[in-house]
């Protein structure tokens, strides 16, 4: 017999009836009928699905989220309401999905609002991300699944990861005449230097890089190594990239299996195959009313089947997927593609399911028309350059909502002229023409909240440093994600400190003990190199030592401590442990309760302190560790009073009253096409972006011949500058009030060196907003 359901049932009681009286049910259609009169005309459509499927396309700032916590709670109520009239007091759970914990977090407290507004507990439904969802089938059911989670050990593996690493040389060592025409590359003159520069490009970049990328899009889309040496016999290119994958691919899935180790795209594949049984299934099914999907443009393939596989009723599938194509802007560095929301929507509209929310209040007027002409222009020109495959863009126009709109502040005045486009000298000037700009805002208007959106994360730390002191002159909150928000040095603290705990006599470790003291607040800036030079002295000064001032005797202790917690508390407490000894903040207590968790799995059997270091170390030196964002992360970033400086892609979902668009550049938006020069002994294109593209063009167009090197390295580049273009619309879409945008005249050639400056071009959109709205110039 197997376990309970994943979806926990006993969620609907908790102490709490999950019956209503019929004389409650009245009450309860008219305040589903009050919810749904607070709602537009898209996200009503949502909101009176009953069963079925349902493919919601909605543009930017159109209430996604706000009509799908509203259509949850209200299929809800529907559940209670049949129990009444049907006497069948069985209820069935509501498994609502979606891209990232903070999205899942910000979700779950909007479908408990609206749940509370009906006068309905606050449960009978499960949000989750899509891995969140697969981990829970898999676990539950691990002699079906294949994955024993509670001693295989899960690992977020990039190219610097040492199991890349590993089978990038298993397959070098079996494959010498494939690697040695790698080697050879275009020509060779077989000059000692240049070979030893080869072996190391191919070794620790470009071999890496492509077993990281094609392992995650192939397990992604549920593709085995022997599908790919299928496919690599239908090209004939002089290297045989697929079938080098196909070999990585294979090394990697050996050393995983040998060393109990699973990956994300195996939690995917494990719920897959556990739900090829046909009593679990049933089972679980059972259980589910209908799956809630939001952000399906982020979707792979694979996750795509996983929810259609759940929500399959007796009749067809209640699967109600929200998303925006038009913002899909993870295809090209993730295994995430937009195709199968597409798929999705054009079979819906075929049987009258697809629902469209093209109403949007979030900005201006001119903000609205700024951002549909840049989508319109650049379709246009696509066509106009006969560009490979589909326009970026779907032809789905925002609108501005009706005057008797239901939800306040929709559309606002704008600020200024609404729109406002500059073309600074160069990049300091672009620093002045900000400055000014947010001061004379935040002045009047100092409640009011703005963002810099930037592209690359080093232009944000160079943006930062350039505003800070404004900032501060002017009392304006200047906050930095990229630098204050990046909690990945969770793992790198505690590392720290157990390495100190473990060698305290280590005058590095200690140093970088302080360092990090010093750095959350918890000692005094002091002469740190004097106090980690001898350790022994600091640590435990004899009786003829002079006496240390307070500071050093605190931060003496508070290391002391430390030491005395190695010896007295077990192994598996001490992260936890050192979490709060740091004083960690929500976010960060729950990122190292994280970090715990994982390296305990890996520590099953062997608990000691060596072994916690090793694994720290391989975390910290070559995984992506991603931290946990607390429920309220949308709040911290867009505090009134406070100018946000974050990328572009981060930004996603969230709005200002101002937001900021500098440095656009063609170079950067859309990209032209750049050659890492390392690699150029192999030609004009990279390895894995062509093995992508030919994996894609052979799952989008099962049966079409294969394209060959040029045609996919050709392939590869529109849709990087496609999805470019939709990730500067995201951009544009986040504004409420006010949106400024500059391209400088000169820009660095690398944002590593922001010094070395040079001209630029201007991204094409750019230029054609300043020939369209030149009323605002």
């Amino acid at each position: 017999m197997f376990k309970d359901s994943f979806t926990e049932q006993e969620n609907y009681t908790n102490g709490e009836s999950a019956e209503i009286s019929a004389s409650s049910v009245t009450m309860l259609w008219e305040k589903i009928n009050k919810i749904r009169g607070t709602l537009r005309p898209g996200q009503t459509q949502m909101a009176d699905w009953e069963a079925g499927p349902l493919a919601v396309s909605a543009v930017p700032g159109a209430g996604k989220s706000t009509g799908m916590a509203a259509a949850a709670a209200i299929a809800i109520a529907r559940q209670y309401i049949n129990a009444v009239e049907t006497g069948n007091k069985y209820l069935r759970q509501l498994v609502v999905v979606t891209f990232t914990r903070s999205a899942a977090a910000n979700l779950k407290v909007k479908i408990r609002q609206q749940l509370k507004e009906l006068s309905l507990p606050q449960t009978g439904f499960e949000v989750l991300t899509l891995h969140g969802l697969a981990l829970k089938i898999a676990r539950l059911y691990p002699e079906l699944s294949g994955l024993e989670l509670e001693t295989a050990k899960l690992i977020t593996p990039n190219q610097s990861h040492r199991f890349i690493r590993l089978a990038v040389e298993e397959w070098i060592n079996k494959h010498p005449e494939m690697y040695h025409r790698l080697l050879a590359g275009n020509q060779f003159d077989g000059e000692e230097t240049e070979k030893l520069r080869r072996h190391s490009v191919l070794r620790t970049e470009i071999l890496p890089n492509l077993a990281d990328t094609i392992i995650r899009e192939a397990k992604s889309s549920g593709i085995l190594p022997e599908k790919l040496y299928e496919w690599s016999e239908k090209t004939d290119d002089y290297y045989q990239i697929l079938r080098i994958a196909a070999g990585l691919y294979t090394e990697y899935q050996i050393i995983m299996q040998s060393q109990d180790f699973y990956d994300y795209d195996d939690m995917i594949l494990g719920a897959l195959t556990v739900l090829k049984n046909e009593q679990v299934l049933n089972q679980e099914r059972s259980k589910i009313f209908a799956v809630f999907e939001d952000e399906a443009q982020d979707s792979s393939q694979l996750q795509t089947q996983l929810l259609e596989s759940l929500a399959m009723g007796k009749l067809n599938v209640n699967l109600v997927r929200v998303g925006d194509p038009n913002q899909a802007i993870n295809s090209t560095f993730t295994p995430a593609d937009p195709i199968y929301f597409r798929d999705f929507c054009q079979s819906c509209q075929g049987d009258q399911k697809l629902a469209t929310m093209n109403q949007a209040g979030r900005s201006s007027k001119i903000i609205i028309d700024a951002a549909n002409f840049a989508l319109q222009w650049v379709n246009m020109q696509w066509k106009a350059e006969n560009k490979t495959g589909e326009t970026p863009f779907l032809e789905q126009i925002i609108e501005i909502v009706d005057v008797n709109d239901p939800q306040p502040n929709a559309n606002p005045d704008m600020v200024g002229k609404g729109l406002e486009l500059y073309t600074p000298r160069n990049i300091n000037h672009t620093v002045e023409l900000i400055s000014q700009r947010v001061v004379e805002l935040f002045k009047d208007n100092p409640k009011a909240c703005a963002a810099v959106l930037v592209r690359e994360n080093r232009q944000g730390r160079w943006l930062a440093t350039q505003l800070e002191q404004v900032c501060q002159e002017n009392q304006i909150q200047l906050y930095d994600v990229g630098e204050q928000e990046r909690r990945s040095h969770v793992p790198q603290e505690i590392l720290s400190l157990l390495q100190f705990c473990d060698r305290p006599h280590s005058p590095d470790y200690l140093k970088a003990t302080l360092n990090i003291l010093v750095k959350r607040g918890l000692i005094e800036t002091q002469d740190i190199n004097t106090l980690a030079s001898v350790p022994e002295d600091f640590l435990y000064p004899n009786l003829l030592a002079k006496t240390q001032p307070p500071e050093v005797t605190k931060a003496a202790h508070l290391c002391c401590n430390l030491l005395k917690a190695k010896l007295e508390l077990p192994t598996y407490q001490l992260i936890p442990f050192l979490a709060l000894t740091l004083k960690y903040e929500q976010a960060e207590l729950a990122t190292a309760d994280k970090l715990a968790e994982k390296v305990n799995i890996e520590l099953i059997g062997n608990y000691c302190i060596e072994q916690m270091l090793d694994s720290l170390s391989t975390i910290v030196t070559s995984e992506r560790f991603e931290p946990v964002n607390p429920e309220n992360m949308e709040a911290q970033y867009t505090k009134s009073g406070q100018l946000t400086i974050m990328t572009m892609h981060k930004a996603k979902g969230l709005d200002w009253d101002y937001v900021f668009l500098p440095f656009l550049h063609e170079k950067i938006i859309p990209g032209k096409f750049w050659l890492p020069p390392q690699g150029k002994f192999l030609g004009d294109f990279i390895l894995s972006e062509v093995a992508r593209a030919q994996i894609r063009s052979a799952l989008h167009q099962p049966g079409a011949k294969m394209p060959n090197v040029q045609q996919a390295a050709h392939d590869a580049k529109f849709l990087k500058m496609a999805e470019e273009y939709r990730l500067l619309y995201v951009a544009m879409t986040r504004a409420k009030k006010l949106l400024w945008m500059s391209a400088a005249r000169q820009a660095p050639f690398t944002w590593s060196k922001p010094n070395n400056i040079q001209d630029a071009d201007p991204c094409p959109v750019f230029t054609a907003l300043k020939r369209g709205f030149s009323q605002v110039l």
